[in-house]
Formats: structure tokens, C-alpha cells, sequence
């Protein structure tokens, strides 16, 4: 919004700054250097951008972090750039700026790479003087320092220019061009699609680009795992004061939030905080439900690192401390399929083959215990346990916890395993509190178990070992932290 006074980003209730009272806001600053060290991942972040300049010769790129998103009038919600940004320049939360966009230029060589952002807000008499004490999304007064210009360019080790810049740079100069779209309503006014399939084929390329995960990306990923895990370690020394809470999920949820906030830039994804019943939703994020003693609790959750790559743990807990025969029955099961998976990951498999492991055992468990979907009415076909597992039994893991989501078939899901992955493993089983087709004892019931894995060169790594998955030790555990 553009006020009658020149000041940008102010509301209707906003007091009206007079002339006077701005050419006093323009001196008597001091000039700060906060001495910002280069970003650690910025060479790592070099060499992807070559990739993307290798694979797209003599073509523009154009990759936007995207911008804010209002949450309630004058707030916005935290602000995320989109993951092929990041990978790309390995930007840190705390440093992120909205509505930045890296171009890639081509030329005679290859490509000049430049990022597009918005810097420090001037303390001058220029178009943008009043916005560091006036706009409420971008002003320092309100949203705390950016980096300057050559600030940036030191800190990522790319070119750095002011945002405003950016259309004469996207100017009509007959260039193919190729955009990731949907995440700048200006960038996507300014670069028509070029050829059909074009943009698409950019952000599968992108997203592909993140399959193997380089030195850097897996100890960012160790880090998060690692709070992550403390995370879990937290809730579990929680649970029983979480029992005397009518809305206990939400102090379950809130502790390990905590951790979150205290040890990264926050969450990889809503926690999932579901005791009881709630257990058989497989994102159940309203987390207001009580937390009882002799239920189980499904805690899902992953502690996003400042660098913005994730961890994404399971584990459910019997919340008076033991598992009951039926609890532990459903768990055992579980438990068994999870470790079927863990066997089969090893470079040069099939990605599938973790998740038919699993799968095996756990059709065959339904099978000992009588339950087959259908009954004798129906062939007998793995898909038909789908009523009682719902989803697959991993997925990779980065920047995003379902990473890499953008990537061909034939590259992701039809695809081998391959030294670098990282994934997880987490079968479960969810037994609706309204399906007649299994015994009363075993509706209400949802146990999942998931753990995070890098393909080594020999098998692979548990990155969330520091968590316990069998039945007893799960029990010892909880004995332990209270």
C-alpha cells in the first residue's frame, strides 16, 4: 500500500508521519557491520548451480524463492523459500528474503548467475528511504536487518542485484527461458511459457538434482535427525503430565515444538500428536484431543535445521508405560515389517523393494491373524490390505520431508537405491474405531514406526538410532525418563 506520504507497507490506522518528522528519521545512524560469515553450504551450492547451467545450455533460468503470505491482517506466516531456491544458494532461514529470485543468464560459456533480492533498507532520501521505520513486511524496524547487497554476494558467493532490477533483466531480449512457476506472480507476468512441457521439465530436473544428497546436505540432515530425536526424548519425560491435560495432544505437541525452535529454524512439517483413536488418521494435525493412560500416542514429527533440511521420526508410545497384549500384538507386527524394510536397503536395489519387504510381512501377519479384506469373496492381492495400511512405507528425505516430490517415476519410485539417498522407512497399521470387518479389541488402534536412512556404500545408516524401536526397549525407555 502507497500512503499520500510516500510510505510503503502502512495500514489505514497507521499515524501519518510528516515531513519533518521523516527527515528526522534519515540521520544520526551509525554504520554497522554485523560480520557475517559466508554460508557453509555455499560451495556445495556452486557446484549444483553448474549442474543447472550444464543441462540447460544457452537457455535463461529462472528460479524464484517466492514471498510472504498474510496469516491475520498486519502478520505474515514465516516466511519459507521454495526448495529449488534453497538448494541453489543454500540460503539459511534466519537470513531468507522474501520475493528474492535467482537468473540464470546465459552465455558464451555457460551462465552468469545472479540473485535478484531485496537489500538493508536504506536511511536516505531514496524511493525506498522510509521503508526501514514504515513497512511493516519489509522494514528493519519491524522485520530486524538484511544483509546488504555485497553482504549477500560474500555470504552465498553469487552475484547479488536489487529486485528492482529485475524485469529490465527478464526484458523481451528473445532468450528461452524456463521459470519455476507459481511461487512469483511477477516473474510469471513478465516470462510467458516458452515451449510446451518446458517449465515442467526444469522442475523435474530440479527436483531429481536433490535425489543424492552431497556431504554437506547428509551432516545438515544428521543435525536435524539429532534434534529431532531429542524431540522424541523430550515428549516421552512429558507424557504423564500430558494425562492430566483435557487437551493433552497439544502439550505433546507444544513440547516437542519447543525443541524445535530452540535447536532450528522450527518445523519440517506440523507435528502429529494423535493418542487414542486419532492414531488411525495418518496426518492428524488438530491435536486436541486428552492423552490416556492405557492409549497409545502416534508422535510424528521432524525438527527442520536453519538450514532447512528436515528430519521425520515415528514412534508410538504406550502412555501408562506398557504396552497392553493386543497393543503390543498390533506393534510386534509393525515392528516386524519395519525391520523387513530396514534389511532390504541397499545400493543397486529396486526403490520398491523396502516397501514390498514390509509389505510381505505384514499380509502375511493380517493372514496368521484371519483378517484378509474381503474375506474368501476376492482373490488374495497385497493392494487389499491398503484398508488397514493406507499409505506406502517410505519416502525421501531433504529439504522437504516428502522431498524430491517433483522427479519422474522412472527416476524416483521406479528408480534404484543409490549411495547418498536419503529416506525413510514407516510402515503402519491402522485400524479404524468404525471398521466391523476386524474385532472389536483391535479398532481404535494405529501404530506406525518410522526411522531415517542414508544409502551407504555397504547397506545403509540409521541417522535416528538414537531412538529405541523394539517393544521392550520402548517400554525400558519410557521406565527411564520418568
Amino acid at each position: 500500500m502507497e500512503r499520500q506520504d510516500g510510505l510503503r507497507g502502512t495500514r489505514s490506522h497507521d499515524r501519518r508521519v510528516p515531513a519533518p518528522v521523516a527527515e528526522v528519521f534519515r540521520h544520526g545512524w551509525a554504520d554497522t557491520d554485523p560480520g557475517l560469515p559466508p554460508v557453509s553450504g555455499a560451495a556445495w551450492a556452486a557446484k549444483r548451480r553448474a549442474a543447472v547451467s550444464e543441462r540447460f545450455p544457452g537457455e535463461r533460468i529462472v528460479v524464484p524463492a517466492g514471498g510472504l503470505k498474510v496469516r491475520s491482517n498486519d502478520f505474515d506466516y514465516a516466511f519459507r523459500p521454495h526448495s529449488a531456491f534453497i538448494h541453489l544458494t543454500a540460503e539459511q532461514g534466519t537470513q531468507a528474503v522474501p520475493d528474492s529470485v535467482l537468473v540464470f543468464e546465459p552465455t558464451g560459456s555457460g551462465h552468469e548467475v545472479t540473485l535478484f533480492t531485496r537489500p538493508r533498507s536504506p536511511r536516505d532520501a531514496g524511493p525506498h528511504g522510509a521503508e526501514f521505520y514504515s513497512d511493516r513486511q519489509h522494514g528493519e524496524f519491524w522485520v530486524g536487518r538484511r544483509r546488504t547487497l555485497p553482504e549477500t554476494a560474500d555470504a552465498l558467493g553469487v552475484q547479488a542485484a536489487h529486485r528492482d532490477a529485475l524485469e529490465r533483466a527478464l526484458g523481451g531480449s528473445g532468450v528461452p527461458t524456463r521459470v519455476v512457476r507459481g511461487e512469483d506472480v511477477t516473474v510469471d507476468a513478465l516470462v510467458p511459457p516458452s515451449a510446451p512441457d518446458a517449465d515442467a521439465e526444469l522442475l523435474a530436473f530440479l527436483s531429481e538434482l536433490r535425489l543424492v544428497k552431497d556431504e554437506w546436505e547428509i551432516e545438515q540432515l544428521r543435525a536435524a535427525v539429532g534434534h529431532t530425536v531429542a524431540g522424541f526424548h523430550d515428549v516421552a519425560a512429558e507424557l504423564p503430565h500430558a494425562t492430566r491435560l483435557a487437551r493433552g495432544e497439544r502439550w505433546i505437541e507444544g513440547t516437542f515444538n519447543r525443541r524445535a525452535r530452540l535447536e532450528g529454524y522450527g518445523l519440517g512439517f506440523d507435528t502429529i500428536a494423535a493418542a487414542g483413536a486419532h492414531a488411525c488418521v495418518l496426518h492428524w494435525m488438530r491435536n486436541d484431543g486428552p492423552v490416556r493412560e492405557g492409549d497409545l500416542l502416534l508422535l510424528d514429527a521432524g525438527v527442520e535445521a536453519d538450514s532447512f533440511y528436515t528430519g521425520d521420526v515415528t514412534r508410538t508410545l504406550p502412555v501408562g508405560g506398557r504396552f497392553t497384549d493386543v497393543q503390543r500384538r498390533v506393534y510386534d507386527l509393525v515392528f516386524a515389517a519395519q525391520s523387513a524394510g530396514i534389511a532390504a536397503l541397499r545400493p543397486g536395489a529396486p526403490y520398491s523393494a523396502f516397501h514390498d519387504a514390509a509389505t510381505r510381512v505384514i499380509t502375511e501377519g493380517l493372514d496368521a491373524w484371519g483378517l484378509r479384506p474381503g474375506g474368501t469373496r476376492v482373490p488374495h492381492e497385497d493392494a487389499l490390505y491398503r484398508r488397514y495400511t493406507v499409505c506406502g512405507t517410505g519416502h525421501m528425505l531433504g529439504l522437504d520431508c516428502h522431498d524430491c516430490a517433483a522427479a519422474r517415476s522412472e527416476t524416483y519410485v521406479g528408480g534404484v537405491l543409490e549411495e547418498g539417498h536419503v529416506l525413510t522407512v514407516e510402515p503402519g497399521l491402522y485400524f479404524q474405531p468404525d471398521d466391523l470387518t476386524i474385532p472389536e479389541e483391535l479398532r481404535g488402534i494405529g501404530v506406525r514406526i518410522e526411522d531415517d536412512f542414508v544409502i551407504t556404500a555397504d547397506g545403509a545408516h540409521c541417522l535416528s538410532s538414537g531412538l529405541p524401536r523394539g517393544a521392550d526397549e520402548v517400554e525400558a525407555w519410557l521406565d527411564a525418563v520418568r
